[in-house]
């Protein structure tokens, strides 16, 4: 094949799959944009697994980027070679030719790496997602004692998946998502969880962290020390022992051994829940949240 005709047809291809690039994500930034709106903005909360659905559209958003890219370069490549030379190089030596085609290779490589990556990230986000809303949707159950349950809840130290609130107290879900093998076990050695088989070690001291946190920001609320338990959910698991006192450690179908784990220390009063239950709703109020960033 002729290089310098290889390499007319690249630089035609890839100058009109850039201006395509940028048109399309101007495009996606814009719908973005006027979607962060509603028609109810202080009355949408974030659902089970907010963040992680936001992750994965944006995966998802960047793959579609990506794949038509690739194929609006790889069809200007072909009309561009089959219409014949277009003289753009002229008499440049054929190492420029060479050069450029090299360029052009390495971008396309990088296209197909960023599409595998993606692929991978999405199959994974998606296990997280469907971890996280098994366990929000469990936490339905608990609805007595004037509980209330918020997601994706925001604090100084991070994001917390669920947080309960009522007159037993507040208790903070963290969800560890691994995907279960054939031997499900799980344990609990003061604050590191293990699992089997290999004997995987998290720590869970950032969960203490952020259940600490939430719970000096409660306090400030309320005006009096408030205690948040930090609960540990690792769905498809099944717990074989835990030894602390810190932590409970739970499954998406047995989160209502919650309701034995209190201390009547750590009761609220009705004043206290609402006035807690309202903090959490401004933090997790969706589409006020994006206008107050504005």
């Amino acid at each position: 094949m002729d290089s310098l005709a290889l390499s007319d047809a690249a630089i035609i291809a890839l100058t009109g799959t850039v201006a395509f690039a940028l048109i399309a994500r101007s495009w996606q930034w814009l719908a973005q944009s006027l979607g962060n709106t509603s028609s109810f903005p202080n009355s949408v909360l974030h659902e089970a697994a907010q963040q992680i659905r936001d992750q994965l559209d944006r995966v998802g958003r960047a793959q579609a980027l990506y794949l038509c890219s690739m194929l609006v370069f790889a069809l200007l490549f072909i009309a561009a070679y089959l219409l014949g030379p277009q003289q753009i190089l002229g008499q440049a030596p054929v190492w420029l030719a060479d050069a450029l085609l090299g360029v052009v290779t390495t971008i396309a490589l990088f296209g197909i790496y960023k599409i595998t990556a993606g692929i991978v990230a999405q199959k994974r986000l998606r296990f997280q997602r469907d971890a996280n809303i098994a366990v929000g949707h469990g936490l339905q159950q608990l609805s007595a004692n004037q509980n209330r349950i918020f997601h994706d809840v925001s604090c100084a130290a991070g994001a917390i998946d669920h947080v309960i609130v009522g007159l037993h107290g507040v208790y903070a879900v963290f969800v560890v998502a691994r995907k279960p093998r054939k031997d499900r076990r799980v344990r609990l050695n003061g604050d590191r969880l293990s699992f089997a088989p290999g004997n995987v070690v998290i720590s869970l001291a950032d969960c203490g962290k952020k259940s600490d946190r939430l719970g000096r920001e409660c306090s400030k609320q309320a005006s009096h020390e408030i205690r948040v338990r930090p609960v540990i959910a690792v769905p498809g698991w099944e717990v074989d022992s835990q030894s602390s006192s810190a932590y409970l450690v739970v499954n998406e179908s047995n989160l209502s051994m919650m309701r034995g784990w209190k201390d009547s220390s750590d009761y609220l009063l009705n004043e206290d829940v609402d006035v807690i239950q309202t903090l959490l709703t401004q933090r997790c109020t969706r589409f006020a949240s994006h206008e107050s960033r504005r």
